[in-house]
């Protein structure tokens, strides 16, 4: 199994291209958004595709571990290039129906999941060339998060960060500090050896990109989950925290266009897309 990361600097996201030498999939990937011009752009997908045509692989499956917050999803640009199949959890419906009401969509807006290729539950695997991946749902940062396990690997999305970081808010719709203990603990219950790769990487103090840590180094050093944290202790932390936090610069935008896939609304009589924007919908007052 060969693993290849890539980072969007503009908003610290990780993406992941994993492959057998043939067949791949692609995880996490961005859509390029500037929030001052309205521009979106494909450079960041466009890296990832560099890797896969040197490589020569055929990318069966491009998979969101959740719908991501802080970025637009490059779900459509690995559909429409390399035919993959578009894939992330079971209950995303679950968050499709909130930010339908949020954003004040068409009441026929689909809440099913039924703009992605796949749905996986838990437990449920796909196959691409000689591996395998399996869905694990690991709900708190949202309520349909999903990590993905490949052999020894499991990509964890929003899940945990490095251990000089800690771990995911929980103050989104569904959100919960509790439920996200409980994930955390479920992966700290897999082998030591066991390789854990993130979905963001804040570089606390400026360091260098890391992408990967282990359930090892996660339960010795999290600075904000131990192995040895307990419930209580992490979910008063986590609260009192997330009170505190602002939310993500790409919020309004990335949400309404990830609960369609990463599709762009649909175009105007102009031929061209838009965003909502609520307001005084986040924040205090």
């Amino acid at each position: 199994m060969h693993v290849q990361h890539f980072f969007d600097e503009g908003t610290s996201t990780l993406s992941y291209v994993v492959h057998d030498g043939h067949a791949g999939i692609v995880i996490d990937p961005v859509r390029d958004f500037d929030l001052e011009s309205g521009r979106t752009s494909w450079a960041s997908a466009e890296k990832i595709a560099a890797y896969i045509d040197r490589e020569e692989l055929d990318i069966v499956h491009v998979i969101d571990t959740h719908a991501h917050a802080d970025h637009m999803s490059g779900l459509p640009f690995f559909r429409e290039r390399y035919g993959a199949r578009t894939v992330t959890g079971a209950l995303v419906g679950e968050v499709q129906s909130h930010f339908r009401d949020f954003y004040d969509l068409d009441p026929d807006f689909p809440v099913d999941g039924s703009q992605f290729d796949l749905l996986l539950d838990e437990g449920k695997r796909l196959g691409f060339g000689s591996l395998e991946i399996e869905a694990l749902h690991t709900p708190g940062h949202t309520p349909a998060h999903m990590s993905w396990r490949v052999g020894d690997a499991v990509f964890v999305g929003d899940t945990l960060f490095t251990p000089d970081y800690g771990s995911a808010r929980c103050d989104f719709p569904g959100g919960s500090a509790a439920a996200l203990y409980d994930s955390i603990q479920r992966l700290y219950a897999m082998p030591d050896e066991t390789r854990l790769f993130m979905c963001h990487d804040y570089r606390p103090g400026g360091r260098p990109v890391a992408c990967q840590t282990t359930v090892a180094e996660q339960k010795r050093g999290n600075v904000q989950i131990s192995a040895h944290t307990t419930r209580q202790a992490y979910v008063a932390f986590r609260e009192k925290r997330d009170a505190e936090l602002d939310a993500p610069a790409l919020i309004l935008p990335s949400l309404q266009v990830n609960i369609r896939a990463g599709d762009l609304p649909a175009p105007g009589i102009s031929g061209r897309s838009y965003l909502k924007l609520p307001l005084n919908a986040l924040g205090s007052g």
